[in-house]
């Protein structure tokens, strides 16, 4: 079998880390901080789709002309397919995984196109490449959470332990997309959501490998820590005005910490999504050999 042909980046830093781990080696302080360097860079690897999605909010934030031909928003249209294209063409994404990945951005335009109508939030700028209130680009923040799951999923080989049945998880996650709507007429169901997560994963364990040696977390705490970080994009983005909610009119504010719940109930739709393309493998009681 030929080795892949990989970027020069690539080999310049495969080989600066193996000397790092060569070094990091000989001491088990350092051979722990190289452990958790590599996790990090796992994971800001598996977030590429969404890094350089904030990235774009950001320098069009501080830096978007008056006077340009295209709309703010329009360009963050053209500028997510065009990272979406790059990162299948360099094979970064398989074309399994893009499909889930549209399924994502159908998903989160639907939720937006109701939630906007519903005053749960506002997009402040024109554009022509909308639906309705929405532009188009707001379904690649979605995109961005699907990318970010099918990746890691790969990238840190994850097993679990006491997986629940899959129609149990599609059951969930049904419940919890119609509870997004729902609580607008009805009461919100999200406690009884958050309960029956914790029936069905509250066992549940993730099984990683940020660097040689097999790492696991309870399923649940692995997912509310993913949720907290996307909290903290959030924050980013409405800084950056891509979006904004009901008293961010009058000046930018931090999100309210109640979101952080939609966010981990959000995990879960996303979960059941990925399940699709990589499917739910038990970790081996044996040892994985790196």
């Amino acid at each position: 079998m030929t080795e892949p042909r990989r970027l020069p980046l690539e080999i310049w830093g495969r080989h600066w880390l193996g000397r790092l781990q060569a070094w990091a080696d000989q001491r088990a302080w350092s051979r722990y901080g190289f452990e958790f360097l590599m996790f990090g860079i796992k994971q800001g690897w598996a977030c590429l789709f969404g890094g350089l999605m904030l990235a774009l909010l950001i320098v069009t934030k501080l830096w978007w002309p008056e006077p340009a031909p295209v709309a703010r928003y329009d360009f963050l249209v053209l500028g997510a397919v065009a990272i979406q294209a790059g990162m299948l063409a360099l094979r970064l994404e398989s074309w399994e995984e893009a499909r889930v990945i549209l399924v994502f951005h159908v998903v989160g335009t639907v939720m937006e196109l109701f939630k906007t109508s519903a005053g749960s939030w506002i997009y402040p700028e024109p554009s022509l490449l909308r639906i309705g209130e929405v532009p188009l680009f707001s379904g690649f923040m979605y995109a961005a959470v699907g990318s970010y799951i099918a990746r890691i999923w790969r990238i840190l080989d994850i097993r679990f332990r006491h997986y629940p049945p899959l129609w149990t998880t599609w059951a969930l996650a049904a419940a919890i997309y119609v509870n997004f709507f729902a609580h607008h007429w009805l009461p919100d169901g999200r406690l009884g959501l958050f309960a029956m997560t914790a029936v069905l994963f509250g066992r549940g364990w993730f099984y990683f490998t940020p660097d040689r040696r097999r790492r696991s977390m309870p399923f649940l705490v692995g997912f509310f820590l993913v949720a907290l970080f996307i909290w903290l994009a959030e924050n980013i983005g409405t800084w950056a005005q891509a979006w904004a909610y009901p008293g961010q009119d009058d000046g930018w504010e931090p999100v309210s910490l109640a979101k952080l719940g939609s966010w981990f109930l959000l995990m879960m739709i996303s979960l059941v999504l990925v399940s699709l393309v990589h499917r739910p493998e038990e970790e081996s009681a044996r040892p994985r050999q790196p």
